[in-house]
């Protein structure tokens, strides 16, 4: 088992014996790209059942099958943490969605703000991003990401159990402390690199379940804020500690 070097997720059950197909892509990754051959050994997963190890057992140009051979690691879920953000350049909202991967977050919500750069995502090319990096990281959850939404209209449905850490890049100074906080749903919002305009911020400040919290004594990137906040939190109320 030591020896399976690879990780694929599968949109299929896992269980004991079970044959698992492949799709064309992944069987071209698989046997043309990183050469595998019959009997070789990896390790699956598909977001439910934990991890797996299974045998390649049918190679082909276009398919292929493997047979699941034990479970190798138990479904590790997430903890209820969501994370909002505004869309910026391509690469860098890939990194967002690559790090609130790793960093354990249970949802990626990109949102529109007035000063959001993009207009549009792919989001089918985000949740690819995160089941990639969920692969590599040795996770067995990978966050749901879904398309883009305004924040405005996020807002007027929102769950006020749930609440919002807002990383509010005017308080400036020591970072925040999570310290005494309830535990239970929260999400991290992270604001465009225009920061958020005035009716926004009033609209945030005025509601209860928002928290808004200083990452440090400089304004952070975008991409850096998000990471900052995952952090923060994690560490303070998350499955870190």
């Amino acid at each position: 088992m030591a020896q399976a070097k690879i990780r694929l997720y599968l949109d299929q059950p896992l269980a004991g014996g079970q044959p698992l197909p492949l799709t064309e892509a992944q069987a071209h990754y698989l046997f043309a790209v990183m050469r595998l051959g019959v009997g070789a050994q990896l390790l699956v997963f598909n977001g439910r059942q934990g991890e797996w190890l299974a045998e390649v057992v049918q190679v082909g140009k276009r398919n292929g099958t493997l047979r699941a051979v034990a479970q190798t690691a138990p479904q590790r879920d997430a903890p209820d943490l969501w994370l909002m953000f505004a869309p910026i350049k391509k690469a860098r909202t890939d990194f967002i969605v690559e790090k609130a991967t790793e960093l354990g977050a249970a949802r990626v919500l990109p949102v529109q703000t007035d000063f959001t750069n993009s207009d549009r995502i792919r989001q089918d090319r985000l949740q690819a991003h995160a089941i990639e990096a969920a692969e590599q990281c040795g996770g067995t959850f990978v966050p749901q990401v879904d398309d883009l939404v305004p924040l405005s209209r996020l807002l007027e449905g929102w769950n006020p159990a749930r609440r919002i850490l807002w990383a509010d890049e005017s308080l400036l100074g020591p970072a925040a402390t999570l310290a005494g906080m309830a535990q239970g749903p929260w999400a991290v919002l992270i604001g465009p690199e225009g920061g958020f305009s005035v009716p926004e911020r009033a609209r945030l400040v005025a509601l209860p379940q928002v928290v808004p919290v200083s990452l440090g004594p400089r304004i952070l990137r975008a991409d850096t804020a998000a990471v900052a906040a995952l952090v923060l939190w994690q560490a303070s109320l998350g499955d870190w500690r």
